[in-house]
C-alpha cells in the first residue's frame, strides 16, 4: 500500500509499540471531578448549576455562551461543591465546576436511548451534537456543531475522518479503529446525512495495516465511504496536510476546510457524534493513552472527563522514579505539565511520561544555515529567517515571511541540529500578531 502524502515533514521515533497492543480499559471516576468552563475554542460555557445542587450522569452543567461555544455535561452523579478557578493543562486558572462524585452513577432520563438516523432532520442532528458538547478531539477543540454548519451544505464534497494519528506515542485512535470500527462508520454516516453531495474518506497512515484492513472490511459495501491510505510521516494528521494528501486541495490560514469543500473530524469526534445522535449520550469520556519510557504500565484508557491526570497515572501503575517530565499530549505538540493535579478535558489525548527532558538537555547554538528546517516545513516556510524577525521583534517582517501560515507542528525544532527553539518562538509571535490585530 503506497500512501498519499505532502511535501516536507519528518520521521520521529513513534514510540507506539509501548501501548498499541493494549485494548481500551474503562476507568472509574475519582471522588472529586473538575469541569473547566473553557474546554474548547470560543466563548467559555456558562455554569447553570449552583453550589449544593445535585447532578446526574449526562446532565448539562454548563451551557454554550454563543454560537462558537459548547455545552458541558457531567460524567458522574453527585453534588456541586464549588465553582472556582482551577489549574488546567495550559497552566491557566480557569473557572470550573467541582462535583463530589457519589459513586452511584445515577443517570438522567433517556441516557443511552437509541434514535433512528433516518427519522432525524439536519437541524435535529446539529442540535444533538451541540447539546452533547462535542468538540474537535484531535487537539484544537473547535465546537463540532459549528464545523458541521457551513454556509452551503451542498458545497461540501469530502468528509474526512482523521485516523492518521501521526503524533508519536499516541495509540488511542488506533485502538478505536480496531475496537469500534462500526461506531466510526456510524458517526461518518451521520455527518454524510448533513452533506448530500459528499463522499466519506477514512484516512489512515500505512503503519497501521490492521486498522486499514478492519476499516476496509466494514465499509466494503457502503458506496459513499472509502478508506484512504496515507504515507506515514509527521505531521500527516494536521488538517491542511491531511486535506492535501487525501484530496489534492490546498488551504491556508485564511481559509477553512469548508472553503475547499472539505470537513475534517478526528476518529474520537466521529464516534462521539454517533454516541450523541444515535444513542442519546453526550460527550462524557476521552480515550487517553498513558505512555512513555517513564510509565510503569503504558495503556489506553477510557477516562471520564473531569478526572485528575494524577488518578489516571495511578491506574497505569504510576511512573518510574527517574521520570523527569510529563506532557499532556504527544512530544511534538503536547504541553509540558508541572503538576498532575489537573483535569482530563475534552481535548486531552495522552499523558506522556519521560525519563529524559531533551529540551532541558540541549542548549541552543547559532544557526548553521543547513536548511533542514526549510526542507521539513509542511507549509514551505523559511524558519531561520522567521526566527531572525522574531528575535528582532519585527512582527511585520514575520508576517511578510508568511509566519502566520505556521501551524506549530514542531518539525523545524525537531530537525534543527543547533537545537534552536523555533516552534516556541513562532507560537509566541503568532499570538502577538493575533492580539495586535484584535486591538
Amino acid at each position: 500500500m503506497r500512501g498519499a502524502t505532502f511535501k516536507g515533514g519528518t520521521h520521529p521515533y513513534d514510540g507506539k509499540d509501548l501501548s498499541k497492543n493494549f485494548p481500551i480499559q474503562p476507568l472509574e471516576a475519582c471522588k472529586e471531578m473538575v469541569y473547566p468552563l473553557s474546554q474548547h475554542i470560543g466563548a467559555p460555557a456558562e455554569a447553570i448549576v449552583q453550589v449544593g445542587d445535585t447532578v446526574k450522569v449526562g446532565q448539562t452543567i454548563a451551557k454554550a455562551a454563543g454560537f462558537v461555544s459548547t455545552d458541558i455535561c457531567s460524567a458522574v452523579s453527585g453534588t456541586v461543591t464549588k465553582i472556582e478557578p482551577r489549574l488546567t493543562v495550559s497552566g491557566a486558572m480557569v473557572q470550573s465546576i467541582i462535583i463530589e462524585n457519589d459513586e452511584q452513577n445515577t443517570a438522567i432520563a433517556g441516557l443511552g436511548e437509541k434514535r433512528a438516523l433516518d427519522e432525524l432532520s439536519k437541524e435535529e442532528i446539529r442540535k444533538y451534537i451541540q447539546e452533547a458538547g462535542i468538540v474537535g478531539m484531535g487537539g484544537a477543540g473547535f465546537p463540532t456543531h459549528v464545523k458541521l454548519s457551513p454556509k452551503d451544505d451542498s458545497a461540501i464534497d469530502y468528509v474526512l475522518v482523521n485516523g492518521a494519528e501521526c503524533e508519536p506515542y499516541l495509540t488511542s485512535d488506533y485502538r478505536m479503529m480496531l475496537e469500534q470500527p462500526e461506531r466510526i462508520v456510524g458517526g461518518l454516516e451521520v455527518i454524510l446525512t448533513l452533506f448530500e453531495n459528499a463522499k466519506g474518506l477514512i484516512c489512515i497512515e500505512d503503519n497501521k495495516p490492521e486498522a486499514i484492513r478492519i476499516m476496509k472490511e466494514v465499509v466494503k459495501n457502503i458506496e459513499r465511504i472509502d478508506v484512504k491510505v496515507l504515507k506515514t510521516k509527521y505531521p500527516q494528521g494536521a488538517e491542511r496536510t491531511l486535506i492535501y494528501a487525501a484530496t489534492g486541495r490546498k488551504i491556508n490560514s485564511k481559509l477553512l476546510p469548508a472553503d475547499a469543500g472539505c470537513v475534517v473530524n478526528n476518529v474520537d469526534t466521529v464516534i462521539s457524534i454517533f454516541n450523541a445522535v444515535c444513542e442519546s449520550t453526550p460527550l462524557l469520556r476521552r480515550i487517553v493513552t498513558v505512555t512513555g519510557d517513564g510509565a510503569n504500565a503504558p495503556r489506553n484508557f477510557q477516562v471520564p472527563i473531569g478526572m485528575s491526570y494524577e488518578k489516571v497515572l495511578e491506574a497505569a501503575g504510576g511512573c518510574k522514579p527517574e521520570t523527569v517530565k510529563f506532557v499532556s499530549g504527544g512530544p511534538m505538540m503536547g504541553m509540558a505539565l508541572y503538576q498532575l493535579d489537573v483535569p482530563v478535558m475534552k481535548t486531552s489525548s495522552a499523558l506522556l511520561c519521560m525519563i529524559r527532558d531533551e529540551v532541558a538537555d540541549f542548549e541552543p547554538t547559532a544557526c548553521i544555515r543547513c536548511g533542514k528546517c526549510v526542507s521539513v516545513c509542511p507549509s514551505n516556510l523559511v524558519p531561520q529567517k522567521m526566527l531572525a524577525c522574531v528575535e528582532k521583534n519585527d512582527m511585520e517582517g514575520f508576517v511578510k515571511l508568511h509566519g502566520m501560515e505556521c501551524y506549530e507542528c514542531g518539525s523545524c525544532t525537531y530537525i534543527c541540529p543547533a537545537k534552536r527553539r523555533l516552534t516556541q518562538a513562532f507560537k509566541q509571535a503568532r499570538r502577538s500578531v493575533i492580539d495586535s490585530r484584535k486591538k
